[in-house]
């Protein structure tokens, strides 16, 4: 009888584990519209570039189509962030055939986001790293050739936008 009771124990307590590292610490909420939110300045949706080596990386090559101060390049920095699932912008902006930057601020607590790039193909050109909020994370974006492409958040589809580079 004894050991009928520490079997049935052990399961109950097993059953508890399971049970309790089943559910995420986060939830799936989809936005009810993709409503973009309008900037009040003009050209906000790229930021100006980002003064030289400030990310602490190697700084882009010069851009062939304009000369750069001896020894230095600046990359392009583009801002967008994530709250109540949903993209702070619908429309971003980067230079063509030169890398640049994503600052991207995932400002939904414990909601995981990333900003991935797709071709007008719908091929993934760049997909940054998922994290949950509140945090931010800076994407070095490979040069890409001009063209109209989408973003997204890989974790929540209806989260997108337009990025023209050109």
């Amino acid at each position: 009888m004894r050991s009928l009771r520490t079997a049935a124990l052990g399961i109950v307590a097993l059953t508890l584990v399971a049970c309790s590292s089943a559910t995420p610490g986060w939830t799936y909420a989809p936005a009810p519209s993709i409503t973009p939110v309008p900037s009040t300045e003009p050209g906000a949706s790229a930021a100006p570039p980002a003064a030289p080596g400030a990310s602490g990386s190697p700084s882009a090559p010069a851009s062939p189509s304009g000369p750069a101060p001896s020894g230095s390049s600046a990359a392009t920095t583009i801002t967008i962030a994530a709250l109540n699932i949903a993209f702070d912008k619908s429309e971003l902006a980067a230079p063509a055939d030169e890398p640049f930057k994503i600052e991207f601020a995932n400002n939904d607590a414990g909601v995981p986001h990333n900003v991935e790039i797709k071709d007008a193909a719908g091929m993934t050109v760049f997909k940054g790293e998922i994290f949950s909020g509140v945090e931010t994370r800076t994407y070095d974006v490979p040069a890409l050739a001009a063209g109209a492409y989408t973003f997204i958040c890989t974790v929540h589809p209806n989260m997108m936008g337009t990025l023209t580079v050109g």
